[in-house]
């Protein structure tokens, strides 16, 4: 497993890359804007990290822009960690049998999402390419909120 990155949400987009980029001196390493979904997510890295998180892509914090506006309650703002795994579907089934649930299977071959006890999101996501869909991934439902 690896470490990827930590996705926060925020209101205002450049008032926040002022205060990450110019305060505490992070970098931006990489811009999505999806126009069809509506959002912009602008990943940073800190300056000690910038060879790594350029070559591979962490560790990173992931700045998400909603464009519609949106409050966000009860600690909304703050998205999920995330980590690369060798399998998704090894990673979820020993996770499951572990007493873990799984509250958004790998059906795609690509992400999970599990919860932590204090109810932090944690992305998993498959290294490299996604995996063929497979069961019982490909027809599990999603439980709880991820």
């Amino acid at each position: 497993m690896r470490y990827l990155h930590t996705m926060i949400r925020m209101h205002d987009l450049d008032e926040s890359l002022d205060f990450y980029c110019n305060n505490l001196g992070l970098a931006e390493c990489k811009r999505i804007d999806n126009e069809e979904g509506r959002y912009t997510l602008v990943y940073l890295h800190a300056p000690l990290d910038a060879e790594l998180a350029n070559k591979t892509q962490a560790p990173l914090l992931e700045l998400t822009y909603n464009w519609d506006t949106e409050k966000y309650d009860g600690g909304r703002n703050f998205g999920h960690l995330a980590y690369e795994v060798e399998n998704i579907y090894a990673a979820c089934r020993k996770l499951m049998d572990q007493g873990v649930t799984i509250n958004r299977p790998p059906r795609d071959g690509w992400m999970a999402f599990i919860r932590s006890p204090d109810d932090i999101s944690i992305e998993l996501l498959q290294k490299g390419d996604p995996l063929p869909p497979e069961e019982p991934w490909s027809s599990m439902e999603n439980t709880g909120t991820w």
